[in-house]
C-alpha cells in the first residue's frame, strides 16, 4: 500500500561523498570501454548474507532506512514505512520495497568486477558500509535494472545529485571504471547539487 507523502525524509546511505568529494571522486576514476557481460550470473555475487542477529543484508536496509520499523524475532519487518528518494513514494509494505544495489551488479561486471574473487563479489554485493544499498519502490528499481546514469536516473530530479554522488562514491571505493557517457551524465547530474 502505498501512503501518498512526498519530500519525507528518509534514511540514507552511509559513506556519501558532498559534493566537492564526488566530482575529485569522479575525476579520480579510471575512462575505459565497458567490458561484456561474458560469464556474469547475479549468482556469482551473492547477495543478502547474514549480518547476525537472524538478519540478512536485505533486512538490515530495511531496519536502516524505514521509519518506525519493528521486527519479527526472524528479523522480516512487521510495520514500518519506507520513503523512496527514487519517486517520493512511502510504502507501508516491505514487499513494495527493492533494495537497490546503487551501481548494479551486472555493471559493475562491465567495469571491473568480472576479475575479482566470489567473496570481493560478495562483500560488494551487501556492502553496508558505502552509499551502495538503498530500500526503493520495487517498480522503479525494476525499471532501473542494471542500467548506468547515461541510460537511466531517478524520476525524482531533485535526487540526482545525492544518486551520482552515491554512484561516484561506489565507483571509486571499489575501484571500478566508468566510460566516457556514464562520466558525463554523472558530471551533468552533479550540476544539480
Amino acid at each position: 500500500m502505498t501512503v501518498p507523502m512526498a519530500g519525507t525524509a528518509t534514511a540514507e546511505p552511509p559513506g556519501i561523498p558532498d559534493e566537492a568529494t564526488a566530482r575529485a571522486q569522479l575525476a579520480e576514476l579510471t575512462v575505459a570501454e565497458d567490458g561484456s557481460l561474458d560469464g556474469y550470473d547475479r549468482d556469482l555475487f551473492p547477495h543478502w548474507s547474514d549480518q547476525g542477529d537472524s538478519c540478512n543484508t536485505r533486512e538490515a536496509v530495511l531496519e536502516r532506512d524505514g521509519t518506525g520499523v519493528e521486527t519479527g524475532t526472524d528479523c522480516y519487518p512487521t510495520s514500518g514505512s519506507w520513503y523512496s528518494p527514487y519517486d517520493g513514494a512511502t510504502w507501508t509494505d516491505p514487499s513494495d520495497v527493492d533494495i537497490d544495489h546503487v551501481v548494479p551488479l551486472a555493471a559493475a561486471w562491465r567495469s571491473g568486477a568480472d576479475e575479482w574473487t566470489t567473496d570481493k563479489r560478495e562483500q560488494f554485493a551487501n556492502d553496508l558500509s558505502a552509499p551502495q544499498l538503498i530500500a526503493v519502490t520495487d517498480d522503479v528499481n525494476q525499471e532501473k535494472s542494471d542500467q548506468t546514469p547515461d541510460e537511466w536516473q531517478p524520476p525524482a530530479e531533485e535526487y540526482h545529485c545525492t544518486y551520482a554522488s552515491m554512484w561516484i562514491g561506489v565507483k571509486h571505493k571499489w575501484e571500478l571504471t566508468v566510460d566516457d557517457a556514464e562520466k558525463a551524465a554523472l558530471a551533468d547530474m552533479l550540476e544539480t547539487c
